[in-house]
């Protein structure tokens, strides 16, 4: 095995499309996702507006599958099965112990958690069902899909609030270098009930305005937090020997460098977080990728939508950039903030922008604040993309950065590749 961590199959299920392909579509044409929540009546709630995965079925989930476990688990499901078609991988054709499950998650099985608790609370027998546990769980996705596919190599939970999608595939690039030959990699979420939503308000930091087009405007002098979202991506991470061996269709891009670190603060109103720790984390993710920042074609930011955090992130860009203009790019204010689930969906957006030489505009951004004077990309336009850097933070001092690279020469023996 080389060791190298490369991305052969990816699974979308987001706000702007239940797939890869009509995920891209929608973000190159800047088409927007966030609306008024529709699965539970939010009027009694400031905050309104998410962004919801509309597009998928339940249905296509097994009633066993659907009765044990929740809409999270649910989307996870439906995730992998297209990243896996898409690498045109069957893990039943493998040993199991050469493929692992490794996901984030923020806080498990909300939807299945609500229907619970409100049995608990409100019946006078006071219990909840037997699938409690199991569904509601932070790792219920994780355990489901090892057992669904059979994938007895070690596998994890990655806990780091929205930097955890990148994470995921940092430790996936980790596994395959122990000689893990599959991962499965990323995060979803589904935080879209009354007492999730309540939770979420306690940040302070989620946008109450109604109009979806003014609710999340990151870096813009008009923001004014963010809108939550479901959904995520699921990606398959392989060694490059295995996915050649096997004559994989498709190489999208490698793994090629990763790190986090810590504020060692706490968060909360009026902090915005340390720009010293976040862009330690992109300088270590480019030094260990071998890429200096001159070399990076475009950066996919957190972009948080408060203030205070969207000018310490601008800061953290430009302190490990200098004074070039380094693209910059984010679609959150399409899709809502996905915890977990975003910045996997941004990993999966930037791979998907490299196969399409496509690089989407920056969404939300109309008239920079201060202090948030970056590139941002004002148009979808063609791009050769070869070095994409990711960041992402996380509630209470979470930082991390990924460093995804189009693969030297990205075609397996069967054709494909970039």
């Amino acid at each position: 095995m080389s060791g190298r961590a490369v991305i052969t199959g990816i699974g979308v299920l987001a706000p702007t499309g239940a797939s890869a392909a009509g995920h891209f579509s929608a973000v190159a044409a800047g088409t927007g996702a966030l609306g008024r929540i529709s699965s539970f009546d939010p009027s009694g709630y400031p905050a309104t507006l998410a962004g919801e995965v509309t597009e998928f079925d339940p249905e296509q989930v097994p009633g066993r599958l659907r009765v044990q476990t929740d809409r999270w688990t649910w989307m996870g499901f439906a995730a992998a099965e297209q990243a896996l078609a898409d690498a045109a991988l069957d893990l039943s054709e493998l040993d199991p112990y050469s493929a692992s499950v490794v996901l984030a998650s923020s806080s498990g099985g909300n939807v299945f958690g609500q229907r619970e608790l409100q049995r608990l609370w409100s019946h006078p027998e006071r219990t909840v069902g037997a699938y409690q546990s199991i569904a509601w769980f932070y790792a219920a996705t994780v355990g489901q899909l090892s057992i669904r596919h059979q994938a007895k190599g070690p596998s994890n939970v990655l806990v780091s609030e929205s930097a955890g999608g990148l994470d995921s595939l940092a430790h996936a690039a980790r596994l395959v270098r122990r000689g893990v030959p599959v991962v499965l990699a990323g995060g979803l979420e589904a935080p879209l009930s009354p007492y999730a939503l309540s939770c979420q308000l306690r940040s302070g930091r989620l946008s109450t305005r109604d109009d979806p087009d003014r609710a999340y405007l990151p870096f813009d002098t008009d923001a004014a937090g963010y809108v939550p979202g479901e959904g995520g991506a699921v990606l398959v991470v392989e060694d490059l020997d295995h996915a050649r061996a096997r004559g994989a269709p498709l190489i999208y891009g490698e793994v090629r460098g990763w790190a986090a670190t810590h504020d060692g603060t706490p968060s909360g109103p009026g902090r915005g977080g340390s720009p010293e720790q976040y862009a330690r984390s992109m300088r270590l993710a480019l030094d260990r990728a071998g890429r200096p920042p001159e070399a990076v074609d475009a950066v996919v930011p957190d972009a948080l939508g408060v203030p205070e955090c969207d000018r310490a992130e601008a800061a953290a860009i430009r302190s490990v950039f200098g004074s070039r203009d380094v693209p910059v790019t984010s679609q959150k204010s399409l899709t809502g903030r996905l915890y977990q689930g975003g910045a996997a969906l941004d990993a999966a957006t930037a791979l998907l922008a490299m196969r399409e030489r496509t690089l989407p505009a920056c969404a939300g951004v109309r008239e920079p604040a201060e202090g948030c004077d970056l590139n941002f990309v004002p148009a979808t336009t063609r791009a050769e993309l070869d070095t994409v850097l990711l960041g992402a933070r996380g509630f209470d001092g979470y930082n991390s950065a990924l460093v995804l690279c189009g693969h030297d020469g990205a075609t397996t023996e069967n054709g494909g590749g970039r």
